[in-house]
């Protein structure tokens, strides 16, 4: 090594950005290129003969595009990924457009997780103040169950739901596991109201898709389950924290 040569372990301090990088740079180039704006409902629209020819013509191809396009959309958080569910269910039905969705959205999520631990979770643990260190044991106890509640709150962002765990040292196992459980009943609402799009363009009728999914999924038919499972996945938490209660406290 020559005295020009950097230290090998700033290379490697450096290299952990490659990834958020990248991430930036396709972010950049999408919303450049305009590509997200393409997703409309008029474009499904106008592309649905042509789609719906692809998915019959090789169904495995098709379906292995709409998992990559989609697992690339949320690594990016691309604009637009919502809709994306919506032609989901529109193109595969709501049992097959769900479960592709369901393992996209996880692979994209995963995607987020890593190349964000690798760039800023040390780095972030080194410099916050003890705030951060008592909540990340808090979150590593029952970070499965956490997440599972996030991940089934209609309300929780998903890209900050992305992020969070990778601060607060999660392991792998369990974000990948409660994002793919806790996203199923969401994704599969809005499958079902994409897989409802083609009759809704065969009668000619106008509807807001986004605003039908969203009436649906807090219809009290569906959004009551979630909110049991969503307590059955606290219920854990709960108990830990009685049981730790010191014996004579109020």
């Amino acid at each position: 090594m020559t005295e020009s040569d950097p230290p090998p372990a700033r290379k490697i301090g450096w290299l952990r950005f490659a990834p958020i990088a990248v991430i930036v740079l396709v972010l950049g180039g999408v919303l450049a290129s305009g590509v997200h704006r393409r997703l409309s409902l008029e474009s499904l629209r106008e592309s649905s003969a042509a789609l719906d020819a692809l998915v019959a013509q090789n169904l495995p191809l098709a379906l292995a595009a709409y998992i990559g396009i989609y697992a690339v959309a949320v690594m990016i958080s691309m604009p637009g990924a919502l809709f994306l569910t919506l032609t989901g269910g529109f193109l595969f039905g709501i049992w097959m457009g769900g479960a592709a969705t369901v393992i996209a959205a996880t692979i994209g999520a995963t995607g987020v997780f890593l190349a964000a631990r690798t760039a800023f979770g040390d780095a972030l643990r080194a410099r916050a103040g003890g705030w951060l260190k008592r909540l990340e044991e808090g979150f590593r106890d029952n970070a499965f169950n956490y997440l599972l509640a996030l991940r089934l709150f209609p309300g929780a962002p998903f890209f900050i739901v992305n992020l969070a765990p990778a601060f607060l040292n999660v392991k792998l196992r369990d974000f990948v596991l409660a994002t793919f459980i806790g996203i199923i009943p969401g994704t599969l609402v809005y499958s079902a109201v994409g897989n409802g799009l083609r009759a809704a363009f065969n009668a000619g009728v106008d509807v807001d898709p986004v605003d039908a999914a969203r009436d649906l999924l807090f219809s009290p038919e569906i959004i009551i389950p979630i909110a049991g499972l969503l307590l059955l996945a606290l219920l854990p938490v709960a108990a830990k924290a009685f049981r730790r209660k010191p014996q004579g406290a109020a």
